[in-house]
Protein backbone atom coordinates (compact mmCIF):
# COMPACT_ATOMS: atom_id res chain seq x y z
CA UNK A 1 0.00 0.00 0.00
CA UNK A 2 1.34 3.41 -0.93
CA UNK A 3 1.95 5.79 1.96
CA UNK A 4 0.73 8.85 0.07
CA UNK A 5 -2.53 10.58 0.94
CA UNK A 6 -4.07 13.09 -1.47
CA UNK A 7 -6.67 15.76 -0.73
CA UNK A 8 -7.80 19.11 -2.05
CA UNK A 9 -5.81 22.01 -0.62
CA UNK A 10 -7.74 24.81 -2.27
CA UNK A 11 -8.78 26.50 -5.50
CA UNK A 12 -7.00 29.43 -7.11
CA UNK A 13 -9.01 32.46 -8.30
CA UNK A 14 -8.74 31.16 -11.90
CA UNK A 15 -10.42 27.89 -10.88
CA UNK A 16 -7.38 25.62 -10.85
CA UNK A 17 -7.45 23.11 -8.03
CA UNK A 18 -4.37 22.59 -5.86
CA UNK A 19 -3.71 19.19 -4.32
CA UNK A 20 -2.07 18.39 -0.99
CA UNK A 21 0.04 15.24 -0.86
CA UNK A 22 1.04 13.71 2.48
CA UNK A 23 3.95 11.26 2.55
CA UNK A 24 4.49 9.10 5.66
CA UNK A 25 7.22 6.70 6.69
CA UNK A 26 7.36 3.82 9.17
CA UNK A 27 8.61 6.10 11.97
CA UNK A 28 5.60 8.39 11.75
CA UNK A 29 7.43 11.21 9.98
CA UNK A 30 5.22 13.13 7.55
CA UNK A 31 6.01 15.43 4.64
CA UNK A 32 3.28 17.54 3.05
CA UNK A 33 3.56 18.88 -0.50
CA UNK A 34 1.42 20.97 -2.84
CA UNK A 35 1.60 21.37 -6.60
CA UNK A 36 1.56 25.17 -6.25
CA UNK A 37 5.26 25.95 -6.49
CA UNK A 38 6.06 22.23 -5.99
CA UNK A 39 6.31 23.32 -2.37
CA UNK A 40 6.82 21.63 0.97
CA UNK A 41 4.13 22.85 3.36
CA UNK A 42 5.09 20.82 6.44
CA UNK A 43 7.66 18.32 7.72
CA UNK A 44 6.71 16.63 10.98
CA UNK A 45 9.55 14.83 12.76
CA UNK A 46 10.12 13.48 16.28
CA UNK A 47 12.49 14.90 18.88
CA UNK A 48 14.76 12.72 21.05
CA UNK A 49 11.74 11.80 23.22
CA UNK A 50 9.47 10.98 20.28
CA UNK A 51 7.46 14.20 20.44
CA UNK A 52 6.42 15.33 16.96
CA UNK A 53 6.70 18.88 15.62
CA UNK A 54 6.43 20.59 12.24
CA UNK A 55 9.91 21.98 11.57
CA UNK A 56 9.18 24.13 8.48
CA UNK A 57 7.76 27.62 8.27
CA UNK A 58 4.73 28.20 6.07
CA UNK A 59 1.05 29.02 5.84
CA UNK A 60 -2.23 27.22 6.55
CA UNK A 61 -4.16 28.23 3.44
CA UNK A 62 -3.64 28.33 -0.31
CA UNK A 63 -4.66 31.99 -0.28
CA UNK A 64 -1.65 32.75 1.91
CA UNK A 65 0.72 30.49 -0.06
CA UNK A 66 -0.25 32.24 -3.30
CA UNK A 67 0.17 35.83 -2.12
CA UNK A 68 3.17 37.76 -3.36
CA UNK A 69 4.18 38.37 0.25
CA UNK A 70 5.28 34.73 0.53
CA UNK A 71 9.06 34.82 1.26
CA UNK A 72 9.51 31.62 -0.79
CA UNK A 73 8.42 29.29 2.05
CA UNK A 74 9.10 25.69 0.99
CA UNK A 75 9.08 26.35 -2.73
CA UNK A 76 11.02 25.22 -5.78
CA UNK A 77 12.91 28.27 -7.06
CA UNK A 78 13.75 28.71 -10.77
CA UNK A 79 14.24 28.98 -13.67
CA UNK A 80 17.39 30.55 -12.28
CA UNK A 81 17.47 30.56 -8.49
CA UNK A 82 19.12 33.30 -6.44
CA UNK A 83 20.17 36.69 -7.83
CA UNK A 84 21.12 37.92 -11.29
CA UNK A 85 22.82 41.30 -11.12
CA UNK A 86 20.94 44.26 -12.56
CA UNK A 87 18.23 41.93 -13.91
CA UNK A 88 19.85 41.14 -17.24
CA UNK A 89 22.20 38.68 -18.87
CA UNK A 90 23.72 38.06 -22.29
CA UNK A 91 23.62 34.63 -23.91
CA UNK A 92 24.94 33.80 -27.38
CA UNK A 93 25.22 37.49 -28.22
CA UNK A 94 21.69 38.45 -27.19
CA UNK A 95 20.81 40.43 -24.09
CA UNK A 96 17.82 39.35 -22.02
CA UNK A 97 16.34 41.91 -19.61
CA UNK A 98 14.59 40.37 -16.61
CA UNK A 99 12.14 41.51 -13.96
CA UNK A 100 13.90 43.50 -11.24
CA UNK A 101 12.09 42.02 -8.23
CA UNK A 102 14.89 42.41 -5.67
CA UNK A 103 16.00 46.02 -5.75
CA UNK A 104 17.81 46.46 -9.09
CA UNK A 105 18.36 42.70 -9.41
CA UNK A 106 16.34 39.64 -10.43
CA UNK A 107 15.68 37.01 -7.77
CA UNK A 108 14.53 33.37 -7.99
CA UNK A 109 13.30 33.44 -11.57
CA UNK A 110 11.51 36.77 -11.61
CA UNK A 111 8.10 38.12 -10.70
CA UNK A 112 6.31 34.83 -11.40
CA UNK A 113 8.99 32.19 -11.05
CA UNK A 114 8.58 28.45 -10.57
CA UNK A 115 7.49 29.13 -6.98
CA UNK A 116 4.24 30.67 -8.23
CA UNK A 117 3.47 28.17 -11.00
CA UNK A 118 1.02 25.28 -10.86
CA UNK A 119 2.90 22.05 -11.51
CA UNK A 120 1.47 18.77 -12.74
CA UNK A 121 1.70 16.22 -9.94
CA UNK A 122 1.18 12.50 -9.50
CA UNK A 123 1.96 9.82 -6.97
CA UNK A 124 5.13 8.11 -8.20
CA UNK A 125 5.95 4.38 -8.00
CA UNK A 126 7.23 3.52 -4.53
CA UNK A 127 10.77 2.18 -4.75
CA UNK A 128 12.60 3.22 -1.58
CA UNK A 129 9.67 5.09 -0.07
CA UNK A 130 6.51 7.06 -0.86
CA UNK A 131 7.10 9.56 -3.66
CA UNK A 132 5.39 12.32 -5.64
CA UNK A 133 6.53 13.51 -9.07
CA UNK A 134 6.06 17.15 -10.13
CA UNK A 135 6.55 18.31 -13.71
CA UNK A 136 6.42 21.73 -15.31
CA UNK A 137 7.06 23.08 -18.79
CA UNK A 138 8.36 26.63 -18.64
CA UNK A 139 7.55 28.02 -22.09
CA UNK A 140 9.96 29.97 -24.27
CA UNK A 141 9.89 33.60 -23.16
CA UNK A 142 8.46 33.00 -19.69
CA UNK A 143 9.91 35.74 -17.48
CA UNK A 144 11.93 36.52 -20.67
CA UNK A 145 14.11 33.41 -20.42
CA UNK A 146 14.78 31.74 -23.80
CA UNK A 147 13.74 28.20 -24.66
CA UNK A 148 11.13 25.71 -23.53
CA UNK A 149 12.43 24.16 -20.31
CA UNK A 150 10.93 20.84 -19.17
CA UNK A 151 11.48 20.22 -15.46
CA UNK A 152 10.85 17.15 -13.33
CA UNK A 153 11.16 16.98 -9.55
CA UNK A 154 10.54 13.84 -7.49
CA UNK A 155 10.21 13.99 -3.71
CA UNK A 156 10.82 10.67 -1.93
CA UNK A 157 10.54 9.98 1.82
CA UNK A 158 12.52 7.06 3.25
CA UNK A 159 12.30 5.19 6.54
CA UNK A 160 15.66 6.57 7.69
CA UNK A 161 14.24 10.09 7.83
CA UNK A 162 15.52 11.26 4.44
CA UNK A 163 13.56 13.55 2.13
CA UNK A 164 15.22 13.06 -1.27
CA UNK A 165 14.73 15.62 -4.06
CA UNK A 166 15.67 14.41 -7.54
CA UNK A 167 15.64 17.03 -10.31
CA UNK A 168 15.98 16.78 -14.09
CA UNK A 169 15.55 19.43 -16.79
CA UNK A 170 16.00 19.71 -20.56
CA UNK A 171 15.71 22.61 -23.00
CA UNK A 172 15.30 23.19 -26.72
CA UNK A 173 17.37 26.42 -26.70
CA UNK A 174 20.35 27.61 -24.71
CA UNK A 175 18.99 29.01 -21.46
CA UNK A 176 19.76 29.41 -17.76
CA UNK A 177 18.88 26.65 -15.31
CA UNK A 178 19.72 26.75 -11.61
CA UNK A 179 17.11 25.11 -9.39
CA UNK A 180 16.90 25.00 -5.62
CA UNK A 181 14.68 24.16 -2.68
CA UNK A 182 13.70 26.93 -0.27
CA UNK A 183 12.26 25.48 2.94
CA UNK A 184 12.80 27.49 6.11
CA UNK A 185 13.68 25.13 8.96
CA UNK A 186 13.36 25.55 12.71
CA UNK A 187 14.25 22.26 14.37
CA UNK A 188 12.66 23.34 17.65
CA UNK A 189 9.38 23.52 15.74
CA UNK A 190 7.97 26.23 13.51
CA UNK A 191 7.08 29.36 15.44
CA UNK A 192 9.10 28.31 18.50
CA UNK A 193 11.63 31.09 18.87
CA UNK A 194 14.68 31.70 16.73
CA UNK A 195 17.29 29.44 15.19
CA UNK A 196 20.22 31.37 16.69
CA UNK A 197 21.08 28.56 19.15
CA UNK A 198 21.07 25.87 16.44
CA UNK A 199 24.56 24.38 16.05
CA UNK A 200 25.73 24.44 12.42
CA UNK A 201 28.63 22.76 10.65
CA UNK A 202 29.40 23.31 6.94
CA UNK A 203 31.88 21.40 4.77
CA UNK A 204 33.18 24.56 3.12
CA UNK A 205 36.58 26.25 3.19
CA UNK A 206 35.46 29.16 0.99
CA UNK A 207 32.45 31.37 0.46
CA UNK A 208 31.37 34.19 -1.86
CA UNK A 209 31.62 37.70 -0.35
CA UNK A 210 28.82 40.01 -1.51
CA UNK A 211 28.24 43.71 -1.95
CA UNK A 212 25.61 45.62 0.00
CA UNK A 213 22.90 44.39 -2.41
CA UNK A 214 23.91 40.72 -1.90
CA UNK A 215 25.52 40.31 -5.33
CA UNK A 216 28.78 38.29 -5.21
CA UNK A 217 31.92 40.33 -5.76
CA UNK A 218 33.42 37.44 -7.72
CA UNK A 219 35.76 36.35 -4.95
CA UNK A 220 35.95 32.85 -3.48
CA UNK A 221 37.31 33.85 -0.09
CA UNK A 222 38.61 31.65 2.74
CA UNK A 223 36.22 31.24 5.66
CA UNK A 224 39.10 31.03 8.14
CA UNK A 225 39.07 33.86 10.65
CA UNK A 226 35.66 35.13 9.51
CA UNK A 227 32.05 34.79 10.73
CA UNK A 228 31.61 32.31 7.85
CA UNK A 229 33.82 29.63 9.39
CA UNK A 230 31.50 26.74 10.23
CA UNK A 231 34.09 24.04 9.62
CA UNK A 232 33.51 23.00 13.21
CA UNK A 233 30.07 23.26 14.84
CA UNK A 234 29.07 26.63 16.22
CA UNK A 235 25.84 28.42 17.07
CA UNK A 236 24.30 30.22 14.11
CA UNK A 237 23.83 33.25 16.36
CA UNK A 238 27.45 33.45 17.45
CA UNK A 239 28.28 35.99 14.73
CA UNK A 240 25.02 36.34 12.78
CA UNK A 241 24.03 39.73 14.11
CA UNK A 242 27.55 41.06 13.50
CA UNK A 243 26.96 40.77 9.76
CA UNK A 244 23.20 41.39 9.65
CA UNK A 245 22.42 37.69 9.24
CA UNK A 246 23.63 35.14 6.73
CA UNK A 247 22.49 35.26 3.10
CA UNK A 248 25.66 33.89 1.53
CA UNK A 249 26.84 31.12 -0.76
CA UNK A 250 29.26 28.48 0.51
CA UNK A 251 31.43 26.50 -1.94
CA UNK A 252 31.46 22.89 -0.80
CA UNK A 253 34.53 20.70 -0.58
CA UNK A 254 34.49 17.00 -1.32
CA UNK A 255 31.52 14.89 -2.33
CA UNK A 256 28.33 16.27 -0.83
CA UNK A 257 26.43 13.09 -1.66
CA UNK A 258 28.51 10.71 0.46
CA UNK A 259 29.47 13.16 3.22
CA UNK A 260 27.16 15.82 4.69
CA UNK A 261 27.50 19.23 3.09
CA UNK A 262 26.06 20.61 6.32
CA UNK A 263 24.77 19.39 9.67
CA UNK A 264 22.51 21.23 12.10
CA UNK A 265 21.67 20.26 15.70
CA UNK A 266 18.96 21.84 17.84
CA UNK A 267 20.30 21.24 21.35
CA UNK A 268 17.05 21.29 23.35
CA UNK A 269 14.94 18.92 21.21
CA UNK A 270 17.92 16.92 19.96
CA UNK A 271 16.61 17.10 16.39
CA UNK A 272 19.25 17.04 13.68
CA UNK A 273 19.25 17.88 9.98
CA UNK A 274 21.93 16.80 7.52
CA UNK A 275 22.17 18.15 3.98
CA UNK A 276 23.54 15.98 1.18
CA UNK A 277 23.68 17.35 -2.36
CA UNK A 278 25.21 16.86 -5.79
CA UNK A 279 25.36 20.64 -6.17
CA UNK A 280 28.71 22.43 -5.76
CA UNK A 281 27.36 25.10 -3.38
CA UNK A 282 24.52 26.06 -1.13
CA UNK A 283 23.10 29.37 0.05
CA UNK A 284 22.69 29.77 3.79
CA UNK A 285 19.90 32.21 4.65
CA UNK A 286 19.03 32.76 8.29
CA UNK A 287 15.74 34.61 7.88
CA UNK A 288 16.95 37.99 9.08
CA UNK A 289 14.39 39.73 6.86
CA UNK A 290 11.40 37.96 8.37
CA UNK A 291 9.41 40.61 10.19
CA UNK A 292 6.19 39.47 11.74
CA UNK A 293 5.07 37.23 8.87
CA UNK A 294 1.82 35.51 10.00
CA UNK A 295 2.37 31.78 9.69
CA UNK A 296 0.85 28.39 10.49
CA UNK A 297 -1.35 28.06 13.55
CA UNK A 298 -1.53 31.79 14.14
CA UNK A 299 2.17 32.18 14.99
CA UNK A 300 4.24 35.13 13.81
CA UNK A 301 7.66 34.59 12.23
CA UNK A 302 10.19 37.23 13.24
CA UNK A 303 13.85 37.70 12.32
CA UNK A 304 15.86 34.46 12.53
CA UNK A 305 12.65 32.42 12.80
CA UNK A 306 14.02 29.87 10.33
CA UNK A 307 17.05 29.03 8.20
CA UNK A 308 17.34 27.90 4.59
CA UNK A 309 19.96 25.65 3.01
CA UNK A 310 19.53 26.12 -0.75
CA UNK A 311 21.71 23.81 -2.93
CA UNK A 312 22.68 25.59 -6.13
CA UNK A 313 25.38 26.99 -8.36
CA UNK A 314 26.78 30.35 -7.31
CA UNK A 315 24.49 33.40 -7.38
CA UNK A 316 24.92 35.56 -10.48
CA UNK A 317 27.06 32.83 -12.04
CA UNK A 318 26.15 33.98 -15.56
CA UNK A 319 28.33 37.07 -14.96
CA UNK A 320 31.35 35.23 -13.54
CA UNK A 321 33.17 32.82 -15.83
CA UNK A 322 35.03 31.14 -12.96
CA UNK A 323 31.78 30.21 -11.17
CA UNK A 324 30.03 26.93 -11.90
CA UNK A 325 28.09 27.36 -15.16
CA UNK A 326 24.31 27.78 -15.22
CA UNK A 327 23.82 27.65 -19.00
CA UNK A 328 21.88 24.59 -20.19
CA UNK A 329 21.95 23.71 -23.88
CA UNK A 330 19.88 21.39 -26.08
CA UNK A 331 20.98 17.78 -25.67
CA UNK A 332 22.21 18.35 -22.12
CA UNK A 333 20.33 17.20 -19.01
CA UNK A 334 20.32 19.28 -15.86
CA UNK A 335 20.45 16.86 -12.91
CA UNK A 336 20.49 17.39 -9.14
CA UNK A 337 20.01 15.11 -6.16
CA UNK A 338 19.56 16.71 -2.74
CA UNK A 339 18.67 15.00 0.53
CA UNK A 340 17.50 16.54 3.80
CA UNK A 341 18.01 13.83 6.43
CA UNK A 342 16.36 14.24 9.82
CA UNK A 343 17.37 12.48 13.03
CA UNK A 344 18.07 12.98 16.74
CA UNK A 345 20.98 13.00 19.17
Amino acid sequence: MMNVKTERFGILPDGREITLFTLANAQGMQVKLINYGAAVTAIEVPDRHGNMADVTLGFDTLEDWSTRNNPYFGVTAGRCANRIAFARFTLEGKEYPLAANNGPHSLHGGTVGFDKRVWTAEVAPEEIGPAVKFTYRSPDGEENYPGNLDVELVYTLTDNGSLILTYAAETDQATLCNLTHHSYFNLAGQGRGTILDHQLQIAADTYNPVDDTLIPTGECAPVEGTPFDFRTPKAIGERARDIGGYDHNFILRGDGLTQPAARVVEPVSGRTLELFTSEPCFQLYTGSQLDGVPGKGGVSYGPYGGFCMEPQHEPDAIHHDHFHPVVLRPGQVYAQVTTYRFGTV
